[in-house]
């Protein structure tokens, strides 16, 4: 389990196939020394294990799924990655409930600069989109962040100065995937739904409004 605070950006120094699968080794800095091999860490919004430790570098391994199901098989040598070490019990949930366990592949279609903030536009898959509410909380590559707003399959995302010195999302252009997480509440609300044998294409604005998860305008 992760809360979308990203700890550190690391980058990645190899990037190799193996058979239908990829080794990463990821360069990252001294603040996460401590970490040791079979630890949980995210990157980009993926939960990997770390396989193996060098000086320099951890080394993860991507699996075929994982290859097919996020956007970690293009990354390539000198690409920037976010990392995040797995919640302990006594941290604070500076973000939100992130499980490591991307929905979908996202798509920037806009990025805009105003002022020292970053706008980003991107298309998400219609079967996340079901679950995402303005206002409401989304990991995009790891990184939790607020859907300011929402429209068919597109939303926008604000980066403030902070967000953007930490994480990879400022090397990010029009045209780029994105790993995209929606917000955990969302799927539960989802499953209870189905299992009352209504179809979860009902979890609109107009129910989300009715039972009070969002304010009405």
């Amino acid at each position: 389990m992760f809360t979308g605070i990203i700890e550190d950006k690391g980058k990645v120094l190899r990037a190799e196939y193996r058979g239908r699968g990829k080794r990463l080794s990821l360069g990252f800095s001294s603040q996460l020394t401590d970490v040791q091999l079979g630890d949980s860490i995210n990157i980009n919004g993926v939960c990997l294990t770390v396989a193996d430790k060098r000086e320099e570098a951890l080394i993860f391994d991507l699996s075929e799924e994982t290859i097919k199901k996020s956007d970690l098989g293009e990354l390539k040598e000198g690409d920037r990655v976010n990392f995040e070490r797995a919640l302990r019990l006594t941290d604070r949930l500076g973000g939100h409930i992130v499980t490591g366990h991307i929905d979908g592949v996202g798509t920037i279609v806009e990025k805009r600069k105003e002022g020292d903030f970053l706008n980003l536009k991107i298309r998400i898959p219609r079967s996340v989109m079901r679950y995402v509410a303005p206002k409401g909380s989304i990991a995009i590559d790891g990184v939790s962040l607020t859907v300011n707003e929402l429209k068919e399959e597109e939303i926008r995302i604000t980066l403030i100065p902070f967000t953007l010195e930490k994480t990879n999302l400022t090397d990010k252009k029009a045209g780029d995937h994105v790993n995209v997480e929606s917000d955990i509440l969302g799927k539960y609300v989802g499953q209870l739904l189905n299992q009352k044998g209504e179809k979860s294409e009902g979890l609109d604005l107009t129910f989300l409004k009715e039972h009070g998860w969002i304010e009405g305008e």
